[in-house]
């Protein structure tokens, strides 16, 4: 039986995909944690999670599911958002810390990437150690720009729908609160069924294209050379 036509990644990528997503996600609710704990509220620190200790933040269950079915999930970080001097804002800003804090690593990755071509790091390495960096590396691209647009669906339980909690008048949210485990099970089947995914969330993650090429062109203008993924 051949796997591979089943499985979202090459059965030989799986131990790196693991890998990258065990930093992928630490970072990502780590991001959270301290961006809530430096505005005021405790409950993160005390519950642990102001950490990049992977136990701390993984989910074996959503890790499961990311790697055989291509999204997942880490344990997320309990806010108290009445700890904040602005709420609203600031709540905004805890939201956004995850997926941006996966931006940063993909752009990281990339120029770490670039590096190793311009200070020729691999050469003295064989070959299969050398396309194993090449290849965790070119992951930790993909991948964590995957979560940041991911994570930005202003769809519940994803940081994009606290985002637009946060931003929408009461009112408004109240109104949309009531078809919130509707709006859950939407977002599944945009996900699992190919022609709602082609028109909904197709266009959106394909826009992982376009933050790949701007990445690639900065790091380019900055090493002077360009590298294909």
């Amino acid at each position: 039986m051949d796997w591979n036509s089943f499985l979202p990644f090459p059965i030989e990528q799986l131990p790196f995909v693991f890998l990258v997503l065990l930093i992928g996600f630490s970072v990502h609710e780590f991001s959270h944690a301290y961006v809530a704990d430096r505005f005021g509220d405790p409950t993160p620190r005390s519950m642990g999670r102001l950490t990049l200790n992977p136990r701390v933040h993984l989910d074996v269950l959503g890790m499961i599911f990311f790697l055989l079915i291509g999204i997942g999930w880490a344990k997320p970080v309990l806010i108290n958002r009445s700890k904040f001097k602005r709420p609203r804002l600031m709540g905004i800003a805890v939201s956004f810390a995850g997926p941006f804090s996966n931006l940063v690593l993909a752009f990281i990755s990339m120029l770490i990437l670039f590096a190793l071509y311009q200070f020729k790091l691999l050469d003295s390495l064989s070959d299969g150690v050398n396309m194993a960096i090449k290849l965790f590396f070119s992951l930790m691209v993909t991948q964590n720009i995957f979560l940041f647009i991911l994570n930005l669906i202003p769809f519940p339980p994803l940081d994009g729908y606290r985002i637009v909690e946060d931003l929408l008048p009461r009112s408004w949210m109240a109104r949309v609160k009531q078809y919130e485990q509707w709006l859950f099970y939407a977002i599944l089947l945009m996900f699992f069924i190919p022609p709602i995914r082609a028109v909904t969330l197709g266009p959106i993650f394909a826009q992982q294209d376009s933050i790949i090429h701007l990445f690639s062109t900065a790091a380019e203008h900055i090493f002077g050379f360009a590298v294909r993924l």
